[in-house]
């Protein structure tokens, strides 16, 4: 069998062994340590947010900032459609209820005209979000101006799900810094990793202080185990802090490098597309930087002449190369269906059509060679 060509592996820069040796030498091994604060100064420094606590992971870092905005029982979260699951479940883990906001064309995220429809909607009904959620699909920012003007229309505040986001930017401002918080993710497969964990972020020391007391079993201060509040485990341990200190020193070259395997990826579909297809990509709007963590097409059979994404996955398949079908958005899962969504079907096309092909910074020469074989052996 060939050897597997991977969606999105994890691709170390070689300072990450240092890190962790420096982290063995010093037996810095149990939970916190030096590495955990280098970690969360690179993220601030990056970012441009002021703080930053490594967690355990990205959905930790929404569950987090969920408690500290005092989302309860029976609260409306307001959550992008087109998304992981991660970033729904936190609403559930509060017993709140999570209102569903369908996609734009313009850069597949939340749409902001049906985010005010849905926040007007439950005004209406006697229910103001305590929360919105939008989320950086893929790497490629959201709108965030906009969402962020109606927002403050409402004085709504907002958890900007950057997990998929770092290194991409909005005229010069990086994903991750946009939100009253904001959240990453340093799961396996994303752009840089730390095997798993994620950072909640915010310009409001107080806010993170309150998050690192709360992920770490909100221990009071006392000289025995005093807890007048539920805690977490949730924080992220030396060790893996110290491979995101290693990985944050490439994270610009891992961009670069998924930039231009888009840009592989689209100087081939436009060769395609000239015979007759109309393979469509992720849009870029003008001042947006995406990171392009996962490349991303639109194979719609009616304009295809009969192709869909399924013939694509297969033919991968075939040559033991990784591709994956879009995020399936939350109002058609079964576990989020009953709950309330507002929009017109976009997300819903887009999962319908959408193919994620092999992106990861680490793909060679002789790995496009044989992912355009397959596509050649489908479109010619």
């Amino acid at each position: 069998m060939k050897s597997k060509i991977w969606l999105s592996s994890p691709h170390m820069g070689g300072s990450e062994k240092t890190f962790v040796q420096e982290a063995f030498d010093t037996n810095w091994i149990a939970p916190l340590g030096p590495h955990v604060n280098g970690f969360e100064s690179d993220i601030q420094h990056y970012t441009g947010a002021r703080h930053a606590a490594a967690l355990s992971s990205g959905t930790a870092a929404i569950h987090l900032a969920l408690i500290l905005l005092d989302v309860k029982a029976g609260d409306v979260v307001i959550c992008q459609s087109m998304t992981f699951t991660a970033s729904a479940n936190p609403i559930i883990y509060q017993a709140a209820t999570p209102v569903f906001v369908d996609s734009e064309t313009e850069t597949w995220n939340m749409n902001p005209e049906y985010l005010e429809q849905a926040i007007q909607d439950q005004l209406s009904k006697g229910k103001k979000p305590k929360a919105i959620i939008p989320v950086h699909l893929y790497g490629m920012p959201a709108q965030m101006d906009q969402i962020l003007t109606v927002a403050g229309k409402y004085d709504i505040p907002v958890i900007e799900d950057a997990a998929e986001a770092i290194g991409s930017r909005i005229n010069g401002k990086s994903c991750g810094s946009f939100g009253k918080f904001s959240i990453l993710s340093f799961n396996g497969n994303k752009i840089i990793t730390t095997s798993g964990g994620g950072a909640l972020l915010s310009d409001d020391g107080d806010y993170i202080r309150q998050a690192r007391f709360l992920s770490t079993q909100a221990r009071d201060r006392a000289p025995h185990y005093e807890h007048t509040q539920i805690g977490y485990n949730y924080r992220m341990s030396n060790v893996l802090a110290g491979i995101g200190r290693g990985q944050m020193e490439v994270l610009d070259e891992r961009v670069a490098a998924r930039r231009r395997n888009f840009e592989r990826y689209a100087f081939y579909f436009e060769k395609v597309n000239l015979n007759g297809y109309h393979i469509g990509f992720q849009p870029e709007p003008a001042g947006y930087h995406s990171n392009r963590w996962l490349t991303a097409i639109t194979v719609d059979p009616a304009t295809n002449k009969g192709i869909t994404r399924e013939a694509l996955l297969r033919a991968f398949e075939l040559e033991n190369i990784e591709c994956r079908l879009l995020w399936k958005p939350m109002h058609l899962q079964p576990v989020f269906q009953d709950y309330p969504f507002y929009g017109n079907g976009i997300s819903g096309y887009i999962f319908d059509t959408g193919l994620c092909l092999p992106s990861g910074s680490n793909l060679t020469d002789d790995d496009f060679d044989r992912i355009f074989s397959v596509l050649d052996s489908v479109f010619r």
